[in-house]
């Protein structure tokens, strides 16, 4: 059940169709895609000989040459690690370290940061950048034959944050992709001839998942040449090509219609845009169906269970007769046809309509496990159920809403930031007792990260020393936007740090 097998079938049956595209030009229909992706698998095959699960990373922005390298490494039957290319140079060689790839597929501007991990990380024998002599020998040699896989084998690591500050690989296998893809025809979107996915969100991740349904019904792959989310771009792609869809985190679709070029663009090129990654404001939601129509789609997922937890269909969008059209729209709707999902108590028994609990998840979409972390397997797959820690409730129609979000998570500009993270790193400065940090409100980003920092007696700290710090160890994304030094931190009689004390203190100051 190798999922290359999609694009290889494409190649006899439409070869002549756009495979990849870049801004409005083709780049390769499908039978050029198909012949680039069995080159490339063949040099990875022979620098991995008898090594079916070896582990080749993909560190790129996004390019043409990202979905040629995705779909070499399934053709030679290797493990895909695509890694988000915002990362810090101490993150890529975590995730890259961890992971044990052998290979690393990297664009020109990633070169400097990950060409020299080659040389530190013993595992990493090879990095490959996108344009370079090597490369451009992969993608002219003879191709391998496709290389079979079992439907269980690992297929992708997808490194999502833990609550531990580390990231964890959670290992998706070509069952799963292929349980995902099949819930994206059930419950978000159907895929004809003709249609195109838009990738202006990260290929690495929401975007780059989604491309899997569009490319097994041979749509085009269509990568902005200003290769990331641009609202006018989008607006000039839509306005050339037919049937365009793509995947979005809500601050880009507000972003994207308070836009002039794109609010004032023609938009019926514009097929679907699914949204999804974090919580999206009713009033928001409602400006953009006026604008588009019922053109959007919400799902909500997570890395371990990728893209395919619950669905709010286009049509939900649309009823606006219906009494609780707006309490809909703040649903993340209905579970997926191929999963079950229950809301539970601390005993994982499970809660009736209205109650709030965790939501659980089983199916054919949900990993495999974590990869090299028996532990935090055991625990979040415990009892045969993928345990978010996410927290809300079903109501009685069978519409689940989220009502907090577990480990304290940040979401901001659709990527999500994990608090302990950043707290490990403030904790590294000799002068920082303590830390919390939280999420507030930001009217373009949904989110920022808000620092509360207790100075060791009698010291004093400066915010460009902190800064300074996080840039030296996170990505730039992840750094705290405002400080807050405070003599102590509040705390339960447990020694808890309630952060909910700090968010109304934040409240308190607006």
């Amino acid at each position: 059940m190798n999922i290359a097998a999609w694009l290889a079938r494409n190649a006899k049956s439409f070869g002549d169709r756009p495979g990849i595209s870049l801004g409005t030009s083709v780049h390769s229909t499908y039978a050029q895609w198909a012949r680039h992706a069995a080159a490339i698998g063949g040099s990875l095959a022979a620098l991995t000989p008898g090594d079916s699960e070896a582990r080749i990373a993909i560190a790129m922005s996004n390019r043409p040459e990202y979905l040629e390298a995705l779909f070499a490494v399934w053709h030679a039957g290797r493990v895909a690690v695509p890694i988000n290319a915002k990362l810090h140079r101490e993150e890529f060689r975590y995730i890259l370290g961890h992971s044990g790839a052998r290979v690393c597929m990297t664009s020109p501007d990633l070169a400097e940061t990950i060409a020299p991990l080659a040389g530190e990380l013993p595992a990493l024998e090879r990095v490959v950048v996108t344009g370079d002599e090597v490369w451009r020998q992969w993608r002219a040699a003879d191709g391998i034959p496709l290389v079979d896989r079992a439907p269980d084998a690992p297929a992708w690591l997808f490194y999502t944050s833990g609550t531990t500050g580390r990231p964890k690989g959670a290992t998706l296998t070509h069952r799963n992709l292929t349980a995902m893809s099949l819930g994206y025809f059930s419950d978000v979107d159907m895929v004809g001839p003709g249609d195109a996915k838009l990738h202006a969100a990260p290929l690495s991740h929401g975007s780059g998942l989604y491309g899997l349904p569009h490319v097994a019904k041979a749509a085009n792959q269509i990568i902005p040449e200003s290769g990331h989310f641009d609202p006018g771009e989008i607006a000039d792609l839509v306005r050339h090509w037919r049937h365009v869809s793509f995947f979005a985190a809500p601050t880009m679709v507000t972003r994207l219609i308070a836009h002039p070029a794109f609010a004032s663009a023609d938009h019926s090129g514009l097929k679907t845009i699914v949204y999804g990654g974090g919580p999206m404001y009713v009033a928001d939601l409602v400006k953009a169906l006026d604008l588009l129509g019922p053109k959007l789609v919400q799902i909500y997922g997570q890395g371990e269970s990728p893209m395919t937890i619950t669905a709010l269909a286009r049509a939900y969008h649309a009823d606006r007769t219906h009494p609780r059209w707006r309490e809909r729209l703040g649903s993340v709707g209905l579970p997926f046809a191929g999963v079950e999902v229950r809301v539970v108590n601390e005993d994982d028994r499970t809660l009736p309509a209205g109650e709030i609990g965790e939501v659980l998840v089983r199916g054919d979409a949900v990993m495999a496990g974590y990869w090299q972390d028996a532990e935090a397997t055991a625990r979040t797959l415990r009892g045969g159920w993928l345990h978010t820690g996410d927290v809300g409730a079903f109501d009685t129609d069978g519409f689940l809403t989220l009502h907090d979000r577990a480990k304290d998570l940040i979401i901001s500009g659709g990527s999500n930031i994990y608090p302990r993270e950043v707290e490990e790193v403030l904790l590294r400065h000799p002068a920082v007792a303590e830390v919390a940090v939280i999420g507030r409100a930001h009217a373009d980003w949904g989110e920022e990260v808000v620092a509360f920092v207790v100075a060791r007696e009698g010291a004093v700290i400066a915010e460009a020393e902190l800064d300074k710090l996080c840039l030296d160890h996170i990505a730039r994304f992840k750094r705290p936007r405002a400080y807050r030094f405070v003599e102590a931190l509040p705390k339960n009689n447990y020694g808890k740090v309630l952060k909910t004390e700090l968010r109304k203190h934040l409240t308190g100051e607006s």
